[in-house]
């Protein structure tokens, strides 16, 4: 459903990706693991059309899409949950879910499909619709933040580092919805610091190394794998 080829990302003089190539199947989660500045952040970014690709190739579902622009890559099913949420502080939680659809929505179309989907998912953004952004807790914000790309309509998701600042007992219920949206068939990407909880929903993963892929193997060999363990588990 995803993939890129020998992509490579420069700022100025400094290379931050060195001819990544890697491959997300359809229903699929996939995990990306490395250490700060490892070039996690960077990859999703140049596959969403964020930052520049200096070379290489990405598809989605078989089409080139390297030269499009963010705006459409979204609409062809691309959606970017980017690192620290990125909501919008002074929209409502409604109004944060609902600028999503606008790739798709079309006079007459209704969202409250979508809405209800969100929030069978996320409860608590329910209760929570008329509030603004800005009001929600770090979790809540998060959940926000996943609802907001599942209106999208995505074929693939992006999620980066989505347990970043979140107690453990809220970055735990994060990944159980996001273990349930791995369960109804969305492929995804999943950039992510904690090892562990990114390989219990992961059946894939890669380590990523100073912008190049070290390592890639099924979840379950890396978690059990001694580099990975002494690097990234403890």
């Amino acid at each position: 459903m995803l993939a890129c080829d020998d992509l490579a990302v420069s700022y100025g003089p400094v290379a931050a990706l060195r001819g990544v190539s890697l491959t997300v199947g359809r229903g699929e989660c996939v995990a990306l693991l490395g250490a700060n500045g490892a070039g996690k952040t960077t990859l999703l970014r140049a596959l969403s059309g964020l930052v520049r690709m200096r070379g290489g190739t990405v598809r989605l579902d078989g089409q080139t899409i390297d030269a499009l622009a963010p705006d459409r890559r979204a609409r062809l099913g691309l959606a970017h949950v980017p690192e620290r949420r990125r909501i919008f502080p002074g929209l409502t939680v409604r109004e944060n879910l609902t600028v999503a659809t606008a790739g798709w929505r079309r006079a007459g179309q209704s969202v409250s499909a979508e809405l209800d989907r969100v929030v069978a998912l996320f409860p608590r953004l329910g209760e929570r619709q008329r509030q603004y952004g800005w009001t929600l807790s770090g979790g809540e914000q998060q959940m926000l933040a996943v609802g907001r790309a599942l209106m999208a309509r995505p074929r693939v998701l992006l999620l980066d580092e989505p347990s970043l600042g979140l107690a453990p007992l809220i970055a735990e219920e994060v990944y159980a919805r996001l273990d349930d949206i791995r369960r109804d068939g969305m492929t995804m990407l999943l950039v992510e610091q904690n090892t562990a909880l990114a390989l219990a929903v992961a059946g894939r993963g890669y380590v990523l190394e100073q912008g190049r892929i070290v390592l890639e193997d099924a979840a379950a060999a890396l978690t059990d794998d001694p580099r990975v363990r002494e690097a990234y588990l403890g």
